[in-house]
């Protein structure tokens, strides 16, 4: 049995992370679950949240930030398929306020259907992450 677990994060613009890890932890739709390697096959959809990539098994976990996405895992590994990824170090807890702010008041005036559910997702993400950040 292999020690560690190929994945990868790969967003629509481009290859994000390509490593090996003991773990990684993923925002299921249904619940955290954690990769490791010999994992059973399985695809989830991924939630807002914070992925957590550990290198060994006692090691301090890497966190990433996804929006969403899906996560696979075959016998090569985990594949995340992630709508953007955010470094938890790169985030200002004001800056996050302000934008937070302004998309409830692009919720307020939603004007049909498409901008109220556009305004609402963005507005999910960004409460998760502030939940985090704080």
């Amino acid at each position: 049995m292999s020690e560690t677990l190929h994945f990868e994060i790969v967003s629509p613009e481009r290859l994000l992370k390509d490593a090996e890890a003991a773990m990684v932890v993923v925002p299921g739709a249904d619940g955290d679950f954690a990769a490791m390697p010999a994992h059973a096959p399985m695809m989830s959809t991924i939630r807002p949240g914070v992925v957590e990539i550990y290198e060994t098994e006692t090691a301090v976990p890497e966190q990433l930030f996804v929006k969403g996405g899906l996560a696979q895992i075959s016998p090569e590994g985990l594949t995340i398929l992630a709508e953007e990824t955010i470094h938890l170090d790169d985030v200002d807890a004001g800056d996050l306020a302000g934008k937070i702010s302004a998309v409830e008041g692009d919720l307020a005036a939603a004007s049909d259907d498409v901008a109220r559910a556009a305004a609402e997702k963005e507005l999910a993400w960004m409460t998760v992450l502030s939940e985090i950040v704080s």
